[in-house]
């Protein structure tokens, strides 16, 4: 069974379609791209996948579990994450508590549970802990009392991811992760996503321009083009396949 499945998902806003028949499935552990021309409809599928839409047609599955149309909150805790592409930190916070914010969902139910017992430090220790464990996994810990606004951008994308994986994900959805970055950021991006997919044995889907770094960490690579799907393949595949030369790669060169 898929971690991931999505069906037949269409979604359009009035007389527009913004996704038709979109299929696509991923497993845990798996890292997935999914690649198309700006307005194809990635961020679309994203926002099918956390509640943000809910399809007007299909079905969408997480561990065999419907979740179309669960609100994002729902959907959350039944293990998908994701980030945004613009930055969405909160910015008069530090890192840590950034990162706090993301616990806050499951911390506030277990400190419930325990508050006025001896068990409650405890888990505000644990937790502490875990946050700072996200930070390090992000190379983040030194600026782990810095403000979220003073961070260079290319921190905040990684406190974005640090946040994200607060709450406890089976499914990590990154949204232009590289944007804005420098060169030397991306290769260390593209070594992080790497590792946490290996370490943590998440699933991760990963919307991206940077063909790079695309064709360097994923395992498969879905492509849309008007709300469709026209290719999925291994990155080899989708580099030589003649409709996705034509709608996003360009002309291929001898």
């Amino acid at each position: 069974m898929a971690l991931l499945e999505l069906d037949d998902c269409a979604l359009s806003f009035g007389g527009l379609t913004a996704v038709n028949g979109v299929a696509l499935a991923l497993d845990a552990g798996e890292l997935v791209g999914l690649i198309g021309p700006n307005g194809a409809g990635k961020t679309t599928v994203f926002n099918l996948i956390t509640g943000i839409y809910a399809p007007v047609r299909g079905t969408i599955r997480l561990g065999g579990r419907d979740i179309a149309g669960l609100s994002p909150a729902r959907i959350n805790r039944r293990g998908i994450a994701r980030t945004f592409q613009g930055v969405r930190l909160f910015p008069g916070l530090t890192a840590y508590e950034n990162v706090m914010a993301g616990y806050s969902p499951r911390v506030g139910s277990v400190l419930g549970a325990v508050l006025g017992t001896a068990h409650a430090d405890a888990v505000r220790d644990r937790v502490a802990a875990d946050c700072m464990g996200l930070l390090r996994m992000l190379a983040l810990e030194p600026h782990a009392h810095v403000a979220a606004r003073a961070l260079p951008y290319g921190a905040q994308r990684r406190l974005e991811i640090a946040r994200a994986l607060a709450t406890a994900p089976k499914l990590l959805l990154l949204d232009e992760p590289a944007a804005g970055t420098t060169p030397q950021e991306k290769v260390e991006l593209m070594e992080r996503i790497r590792w946490l997919r290996e370490t943590l044995g998440l699933g991760i889907l990963v919307i991206e321009h940077d063909m790079k770094l695309i064709m360097e960490i994923c395992d498969r690579i879905t492509v849309l083009n008007y709300g469709e799907v026209i290719a999925v393949g291994c990155p080899q595949e989708i580099r030589r396949d003649p409709k996705v030369i034509a709608a996003y790669l360009g002309e291929e060169r001898p």
